[in-house]
C-alpha cells in the first residue's frame, strides 16, 4: 500500500506496494488519549499536501513538515484550547526537506522556544494546533478524539486491540496499527499490522479488520488472526498499538489531518531542557519587581502575574524581604502572605533602617510557587519621578480620556481640574484627586498632576489644556507602511482619514517621535493636509523612534493615530548587507551576489564574512570581493553532506574608529522529490520517483541520508499528461544484491531529498 506515515525522527515520502486501496498518509492533526470530549470530524483549515502538522499528543511531540516554500523563514507553531485559549507555542526555522522542524523532540526545539510561553502542553482532543508565518495563518488541525484504551489480547493466534473513538469521528477515515519492527522478521515482513473499517482483509502473513460498537458506544476493536503463532505473540506484546483517525482525504488519497494516539506512551518534556507540563510547574512569576527602603519598611511593587494557560490560576503572593548582613550562619528574614492575586504592591514594616535588604517576591497557585523566586534588591531612591500624559492636550470635537504614566513604577499620581497644586510637601493636596485610571475630559478644562514615588520624591507639576468644542475633527490617521530608515531620518507614510465630516477637508497633519521609552522626542513636525509623507530630519543616527500622526481640520486637531513601527535610525556610518535572498540551486555552481549598496563610501573599508556553525560546517563557501562593497560567491551544487540551510553572510564597514554590521541570508531552494515506488526481490530492484523540476541527477543511498550509493539517475521529462520531471533505476543481479536493501533515502543535485523508503517485496 502507499504509505507516507511519519515516524518519530525520520522524513515522510511515498512508498508504492501492494495489498488495499492505495493511501497516501500526510499527518496534520493528533489527539490526547485521556479525554471524552466529542470533537468534529474537521473544523480548522487543515494544510494541504505536502504541508502539514504531525502530532503525537500522548508525547506532546509536534512535527511539522513541507513548507519548503519558506525555508529559512521563522514559524511559530500554538496549541490552542477552547474556552482557555493559547496552552502552547514555539518558533522554529523552516529547514529544506521533508521535516521542517520538529517540537518536543530530540534534534528539535522545545516548547516556549522563541515565545516566552515556557510550558510544555498537554495536548487533548479539541484541541487545536496551527502554524503561522508573520502572524498570518498557514495551516492549522483540530485533534480528533480516538486511542487504544487497554493491552492488546492474545488468544491462540488472534490479537485483539480495543479503544475509544468519540461521537464526531468519521469511522471511515480510521485505522488501527500495532507496531513492533521485530515483526519484520515473522510471515509479516513490516514494522506494522494494519486494521482497516471493512470486512475481515487478507495482508502478508495476517488477516484483519476494524469494527465499531461491539463493546458498547463510542468503542472500536481491532482483530488480528495471524498465520504464526509466534507473530502474534510478539504483536501481543508490543507496546506500540496506535489508534488513527483522519480529517480529510484528499484526490490523492492523502490523508489529511491524521490524528496518531500511542499507548502508553507519556507526556511531557521529551528532552533534557524543556519545560515541565502545566501541573508540574510553579505559577509564573510577577513582573517589573521594584523595591524602595523608606525609614524602616520596604515598599515593594510589581507587575500581577499572568497564568500560563491551561495551569491553576494564581491565587496570591509571597514576599520576603532578607536581610543582606549575615550573623553567624543566619540572615533576618521578614515578610507577608497575600490572598489577592490582583495584587500590585505590599509594604513589609518593622525593619531595621540601617540594614539593607534583598526582596523577593513569588506568586502562589494549588500546585506551589514560583522557582526561583523574583528577586529585587532593595534601594534608597532620591531621584524625583517624571509624568506624562496621552493626549498631550489639544482641541477635541468630542470627550477624552487622559492616561497619566509614572516612570518608577509604585509611583501615586494625583491630579486636580481646578489648577491648584495637587501634591503639598509628599502627599496628596487638599482637593486632589488619586489617579486610577483613565480620567474622563468631557469639557474644556486644565489638568495638573504630580507623582510621588513610593520613596517619597515628587515629580514637578505637568499640565494639559483641552478644548472640547463638540465639532467634527479628523479620525486618527492609519500608517500605510513601516517607517523607512535613513541617515539622520526616517520616511513616515500614511493615509488619510475621514476629514470628520461632509464638506470638511483636513487642513494639516502633526506628527510626533518617540524614543524607545515613550518619551516624545522634540517639537511636533507638520505639513500640509494634501501630503501624506514626511521625511523626519533631525533624529539621532542609531536610535530607534516610532512616530504617531494627527490629522486637523478648521475645527482643530483629531485624536493622535497608534504608534508606528519602531525604525533604527541610521547614523554616520552604516552597513547595509541587502535584503534576503532565495536562490534556486542549479545543475551547475550558480554565483551569487552580495551587494553592499547604501553602506558608507567615505573613508570606509569592507569586510564580508561568512556565518559559520563551526569549522567543519558543511555548507562554507569561498568568497571573492570579500574586501569589496560587492561581493560574490560560488552556489557548489548539491552533494551530501550539505544542506539547505540559509547561509548567513556579514557586512562589517569600518570608518575609522566606528564600526558597523549587518547580515544577510541565502537561502537555497532546492527541487521537490519524491520516491514513488522502491520495489526489490533477488536480483531485481527498481525505484523511481519525481521531481518539480528537469535536469538534475538523483543519488539513491541505502543505510542513511549519507549511506552507501546504490546508484545514480537523470530526472528527464515525466510523461504526459504528468507535467515536472521522472526518474527510474533498475538494477540487476549482483548490483541489485540477494538481500532487501531495507530503507532508502535520494538526494538530487538540485537539493531536494527524500526518505527513508522501505522497499517492498515484490
Amino acid at each position: 500500500m502507499k504509505s507516507a506515515l511519519h515516524e518519530p525522527g525520520q522524513s515522510r515520502s511515498r512508498v508504492q506496494g501492494y495489498g488495499r486501496t492505495a493511501i497516501v498518509v500526510t499527518v496534520s492533526a493528533v489527539l490526547g488519549a485521556t479525554s471524552l470530549l466529542a470533537v468534529p470530524a474537521a473544523n480548522a483549515a487543515v494544510p494541504a499536501f505536502p504541508d502539514n502538522l504531525v502530532v503525537f499528543p500522548d508525547r506532546d511531540f509536534v512535527t511539522i513538515e513541507g513548507y519548503q516554500d519558506r525555508t529559512g523563514q521563522t514559524a511559530t507553531v500554538e496549541v490552542r484550547r477552547p474556552g482557555a485559549g493559547v496552552v502552547g507555542s514555539a518558533q522554529g526555522v523552516v529547514g529544506a526537506g521533508d521535516v521542517a522542524f520538529e517540537i518536543n523532540h530530540p534534534g528539535g526545539v522545545c516548547w516556549g522556544a522563541g515565545t516566552g510561553l515556557n510550558v510544555t502542553p498537554d495536548i487533548r482532543p479539541g484541541d487545536t494546533v496551527s502554524i503561522k508565518f508573520g502572524g498570518i495563518e498557514a495551516g492549522a488541525t483540530t485533534v480528533q478524539d480516538t486511542y487504544v484504551t487497554a493491552p492488546s489480547v492474545l488468544n491462540g493466534n488472534t490479537v485483539t486491540v480495543r479503544g475509544h473513538v468519540a461521537d464526531g469521528v468519521n469511522t471511515d477515515q480510521m485505522e488501527q496499527r500495532i507496531v513492533e519492527p521485530a515483526l519484520k522478521d515473522t510471515s509479516v515482513g513490516r514494522r506494522d499490522a494494519r486494521a482497516i473499517s471493512g470486512p475481515l482483509t487478507a495482508e502478508d502473513g495476517y488477516q484483519s479488520r476494524l469494527e465499531f460498537g461491539l463493546d458498547g458506544p463510542n468503542t472500536f476493536t481491532a482483530t488480528y488472526i495471524f498465520d504464526d503463532p509466534a507473530a502474534a505473540e510478539i504483536a501481543a506484546g508490543a507496546g506500540g498499538a496506535r489508534a488513527m483517525a483522519w480529517q480529510e482525504r484528499d484526490a490523492d488519497d492523502n490523508r489529511q489531518g491524521l490524528t496518531i494516539a500511542e499507548f502508553g506512551e507519556l507526556g511531557g518534556p521529551g528532552m533534557g531542557g524543556c519545560p515541565n507540563g502545566p501541573l508540574q510547574s510553579g505559577p509564573a512569576g510577577p513582573t517589573d519587581i521594584s523595591a524602595a527602603e523608606v525609614a524602616g519598611e520596604v515598599k515593594v511593587h510589581w507587575t500581577p502575574a499572568q497564568a500560563i494557560p491551561g495551569t491553576p490560576p494564581i491565587t496570591g503572593y509571597r514576599v520576603t524581604a532578607v536581610a543582606k548582613t549575615v550573623v553567624g550562619t543566619e540572615q533576618v528574614e521578614s515578610g507577608v502572605r497575600i490572598s489577592d492575586p490582583k495584587a500590585s504592591s505590599t509594604t513589609i514594616k518593622g525593619l531595621d533602617a540601617e540594614e539593607e535588604y534583598d526582596v523577593y517576591v513569588t506568586s502562589v497557585s494549588s500546585v506551589g510557587e514560583t522557582f526561583p523566586a523574583v528577586h529585587a534588591t532593595a534601594v534608597t531612591d532620591s531621584t524625583a519621578p517624571s509624568v506624562s500624559a496621552s493626549p498631550r492636550g489639544g482641541t477635541f470635537s468630542v470627550a477624552q480620556k487622559l492616561t497619566l504614566s509614572a516612570n518608577e513604577a509604585g509611583s501615586d499620581i494625583y491630579y486636580t481640574v481646578d489648577g491648584t497644586d495637587p501634591v503639598s510637601g509628599d502627599a496628596s493636596a487638599p482637593g486632589s484627586l488619586l489617579y486610577t485610571g483613565p480620567v474622563d475630559v468631557a469639557e474644556t478644562s486644565t489638568v495638573t498632576f504630580a507623582a510621588v514615588d513610593p520613596s517619597g520624591n515628587v515629580s514637578e507639576n505637568g499640565s494639559v489644556a483641552f478644548v472640547i468644542t463638540n465639532d467634527p475633527v479628523p479620525a486618527a490617521p492609519a500608517f500605510a507602511a513601516a517607517p523607512k530608515a535613513g541617515q539622520g531620518t526616517a520616511e513616515v507614510t500614511w493615509a488619510a482619514p475621514d476629514p470628520g465630516a461632509p464638506g470638511l477637508t483636513i487642513t494639516g497633519y502633526t506628527v510626533q517621535a518617540y524614543t524607545a521609552d515613550g518619551t516624545a522626542f522634540g517639537a511636533p513636525k507638520t505639513v500640509a493636509g494634501t501630503v501624506n509623507t514626511l521625511l523626519y530630519d533631525g533624529l539621532n543616527g542609531d536610535t530607534t523612534y516610532q512616530f504617531t500622526v494627527s490629522a486637523s481640520n478648521t475645527n482643530g486637531a483629531g485624536p493622535e493615530s497608534p504608534k508606528s513601527d519602531p525604525v533604527t535610525v541610521r547614523g554616520a556610518v552604516v552597513a547595509i548587507a541587502g535584503p534576503d535572498q532565495a536562490v534556486a540551486r542549479q545543475t551547475t555552481a550558480r554565483v551569487v551576489s552580495l551587494d553592499g549598496t547604501g553602506s558608507s563610501t567615505a573613508g570606509a573599508t569592507y569586510r564580508w564574512e561568512q556565518v559559520l556553525t563551526g569549522p567543519a560546517d558543511p555548507d562554507r563557501v569561498t568568497l571573492t570581493g570579500g574586501t569589496a562593497l560587492k561581493s560574490t560567491f560560488s552556489l557548489p551544487v548539491y552533494k551530501s553532506p550539505m544542506t539547505n540551510n540559509p547561509l548567513t553572510f556579514r557586512l562589517t564597514v569600518t570608518v575609522g574608529a566606528t564600526v558597523r554590521t549587518d547580515e544577510v541570508k541565502v537561502t537555497p531552494v532546492p527541487d521537490k522529490v519524491t520516491i514513488g515506488s522502491a520495489q526489490w526481490r533477488s536480483g531485481d530492484l527498481r525505484v523511481s520517483g519525481t521531481s518539480n523540476v528537469i535536469g538534475g541527477i538523483v543519488t539513491i543511498r541505502v543505510g542513511g541520508p549519507t549511506g552507501r550509493v546504490l546508484g545514480q539517475v537523470n530526472v528527464t521529462a515525466a510523461a504526459a499528461p504528468a507535467t515536472g520531471g521522472a526518474y527510474s533505476l533498475r538494477l540487476r543481479n549482483a548490483a541489485a544484491g540477494t538481500v532487501n536493501p531495507g530503507s532508502l533515502w535520494i538526494e538530487s543535485t538540485l537539493g531536494g531529498t527524500a526518505g527513508p523508503v522501505a522497499t517492498a517485496n515484490k
